[in-house]
């Protein structure tokens, strides 16, 4: 929760609370600030976080940014900004120099809506999707041989994003088709072939939140149960989605951000972190799907909503800004996994000194199990 001495901030003065973009293999993060002595002047800044220490970099360029701009951290240290510019979208690299802020211009793309897709696990390259009423395009907009290239025309307005696996290859998009949303996994090595991936009923909005690669455990959210609900599946698997009574909770909204990495073969031990919204403000919840449990914890002061990472161990990393501490990370302890019961098959399996890591699943379909006859909490 220590900060190193933090760089020279712009004029605009200390940095008010925004949401923050954390790169795949968490050594920076990038959001868009605003200054207390300027509300309305936005400028990018930087934070690294693979150090001791975290500290911020601010990254002004010759004029405040717009509200909208969006910023994306590289494993390089330099950071991706998104500018809309007389209806082009234009994309530029920021790195510091000295007292000012280097730009390497990218390119731009001439589109309605366009927006940058999260962090691409392989970390040197950028994607974007722009929907359309009747198609989206993605592209990718860093990393490439010269400036953004269209990488797939996928039918149906498409929005979300989730990477499924480590080689920036296959993505899922939440796909408006019909009058209904469905998640598609892409393939973005075979021209953007598409998938199913999410299908729980025929008259069932489904959309994936969150996918952890190492375990497999899909986070989403469906009205198939009658309303509309988180619930959870496991990626290949062949048992149907659940949705949790412990994930239910009127009158406030839940949304997972973070799971914790390298459960491999146990995605019932993953710890999944939430943020859960309400007339209070917003604040922490933590759940395995062993447990059934939803844990709901106070955020630190100056939390950005929503961003947070967690460790292998098990402990849940939160980044903040203050008046006092423009860059912190506050770190909770390591949340205790479930011991499953003997004779549980995967006892040894988590015992095991060098599991193996399995090979990656094609999507499929995970199809509705009856919503009767559930136990509370299952």
């Amino acid at each position: 929760m220590t900060t190193a001495p933090p760089a020279p901030a712009p004029a605009v003065g200390p940095a008010r609370t925004a949401g923050c973009t954390i790169a795949a293999d968490g050594s920076y993060a990038a959001r868009l600030a605003r200054g207390m002595d300027a509300p309305d002047s936005w400028f990018p800044e930087r934070w690294t976080l693979g150090s001791g220490e975290p500290y911020a970099v601010p990254l002004p360029g010759n004029q405040p940014e717009e509200p909208g701009t969006q910023v994306l951290p590289m494993p390089d240290g330099r950071v991706l900004i998104h500018r809309v510019v007389d209806a082009r979208h234009v994309f530029t690299l920021l790195y510091p120099t000295g007292p000012g802020t280097g730009e390497v211009p990218l390119g731009a793309v001439e589109c309605g809506e366009l927006s940058l897709l999260p962090p691409a696990p392989g970390g040197t390259r950028a994607y974007a999707i722009a929907a359309g009423e009747r198609s989206s395009a993605v592209w990718l907009v860093a990393g490439g041989s010269f400036g953004p290239e269209h990488l797939a025309e996928i039918p149906g307005r498409c929005s979300g994003g989730v990477w499924l696996d480590g080689t920036d290859r296959l993505l899922a998009l939440d796909r408006e088709f019909d009058g209904r949303v469905k998640t598609v996994a892409v393939d973005l090595e075979r021209g953007g072939e598409v998938s199913p991936l999410l299908q729980i009923s025929e008259e069932s909005d489904d959309r994936l939140l969150l996918a952890d690669r190492d375990s497999g455990l899909l986070l989403l959210r469906s009205d198939a149960p009658g309303e509309d609900r988180v619930g959870w599946g496991v990626l290949g698997g062949t048992r149907p989605v659940r949705f949790p009574e412990s994930l239910r909770l009127p009158g406030l909204a839940l949304t997972p951000f973070a799971v914790q990495p390298g459960q491999v073969l146990t995605p019932e031990a993953c710890a999944v972190a939430l943020r859960i919204d309400g007339p209070a403000g917003s604040w922490l919840g933590t759940w395995r799907p062993a447990e059934r449990v939803l844990h709901q914890l106070a955020a630190p002061p100056g939390w950005l909503a929503g961003s947070g990472w967690w460790t292998r161990e098990g402990e849940l990393c939160l980044p903040y800004a203050t008046d006092t501490t423009p860059c912190g990370v506050a770190r909770l302890g390591a949340v205790p996994s479930p011991t499953p019961p003997e004779g549980d098959p995967r006892r040894s399996k988590a015992s095991a000194a060098d599991p193996p890591k399995p090979a990656m699943a094609r999507p499929v379909p995970l199809q509705q199990a009856p919503l009767t006859g559930r136990t509370a909490g299952g």
